[in-house]
C-alpha cells in the first residue's frame, strides 16, 4: 500500500557504520515510511565516494560530495580535486558537508573558511547547491558568507538548523532554504521552534541528520535512520498549523526543485 505522506530527508549519513552494516534493511524501512528520497551525505573523499557507490545502487538515493570542516585539517594534497571530479558524476546532487566549526577544534579557522570558500566557488561553477553544517558560529558563519559571496545568492541549505530568528532572515536573504532535523522535536527546543515557525514554506526542509540526533520520543537512541524523519515532520506541521500530508508535499516539492530531482 502507497504510504499518504512523501517524505524527502535532505541529510543522512549513510555512509556511518551503523547503518551501512544494515542499509537494505534501513532503505525498506524508509520507503515503508513514506520517505521517497534520500541525500547520502559526504563528509571525506572517502565516504563522498562512498555515497555516489550508494546512490547508483539504490533508486531513491542521491549524493552529496564535499568535505566536512572538522576534516579539512585531514586533507590531503589532490582530495579537493578528486570532489570536483566527483561533483560530475552521476546522482551527485549537492556539495557538502562544507561550512564552519567553532565547537571543535579539529581544524584551524583559515583552512575551514579556505574549504568553505572551494565549495561555494564550485556551487557557482556547478550549480549545484550547498549543503552547509554551522556549529557554534553564527556570526562568523553571517561574516564569511559576506566575504565569501559579497551580493550574489546562494543555492543551498543550513543544515540541521539550530541557530536564531536574526540568523535564519540572513541566510534566507543569501537565497539558502534552512533545514531542521530531530532537535527540532525536543522539549527544550522552544526557541528554536518559534524560528521553524517562520521560516518561509518555499524554503523550508527537513532531514534526520542520522546515525545522530533521533528524534523524540526515541531521543538518546542510536542509530537514528531516515524512517524516523516522520517525528520531525509531525513536530513541525504541528507548529506551522499544517497537516503532515501538506508538510510533505511542501518540503518534498522544496527538496525536488533545490536538487533538481524528479
Amino acid at each position: 500500500m502507497e504510504h499518504p505522506h512523501h517524505l524527502f530527508d535532505t541529510h543522512s549519513h549513510l555512509t556511518d557504520e551503523s547503518l551501512l552494516h544494515q542499509l537494505d534493511h534501513v532503505i525498506q524501512r524508509a520507503s515503508d515510511a513514506g520517505v521517497i528520497g534520500i541525500v547520502a551525505i559526504g563528509t571525506t573523499i572517502a565516504t563522498s565516494r562512498r555515497c555516489v557507490d550508494l546512490a547508483s545502487k539504490f533508486s531513491n538515493v542521491w549524493a552529496a560530495v564535499g568535505i566536512h570542516p572538522n576534516y579539512c585539517n585531514e586533507a590531503e594534497v589532490g582530495d579537493w580535486n578528486q570532489i570536483v571530479e566527483l561533483s560530475r558524476a552521476p546522482k551527485v546532487v549537492a556539495l557538502g558537508e562544507t561550512g564552519l566549526d567553532l565547537h571543535w577544534d579539529h581544524t584551524p579557522w583559515n583552512v575551514q573558511v579556505d574549504y568553505f570558500g572551494r565549495h561555494i566557488q564550485l556551487s557557482g561553477e556547478t550549480g549545484l547547491p550547498l549543503v552547509i553544517h554551522m556549529r557554534d558560529c553564527e556570526a562568523q558563519m553571517m561574516h564569511e558568507l559576506a566575504k565569501i559571496a559579497g551580493d550574489k545568492k546562494l543555492r543551498g541549505i543550513m543544515h540541521s538548523f539550530t541557530g536564531t530568528s536574526e540568523g535564519a532572515n540572513a541566510f534566507l536573504e543569501f537565497g539558502l532554504h534552512i533545514s531542521f532535523a530531530g532537535m527540532l522535536t525536543f522539549p527544550k527546543s522552544e526557541a528554536l521552534r518559534l524560528v521553524a515557525k517562520q521560516i518561509p514554506s518555499d524554503r523550508l526542509l527537513i532531514e534526520t541528520d542520522s546515525p545522530f540526533l533521533s528524534p523524540h520520543p526515541h531521543r538518546g537512541k542510536r542509530p537514528n535512520e531516515p524512517s524516523l524523519i516522520l517525528h520531525t515532520a509531525k513536530c513541525l506541521a504541528d507548529l506551522r498549523n499544517v497537516t503532515v500530508a501538506e508538510l510533505a508535499i511542501q518540503t518534498t516539492a522544496n527538496a525536488r526543485r533545490l536538487f533538481s530531482v524528479e
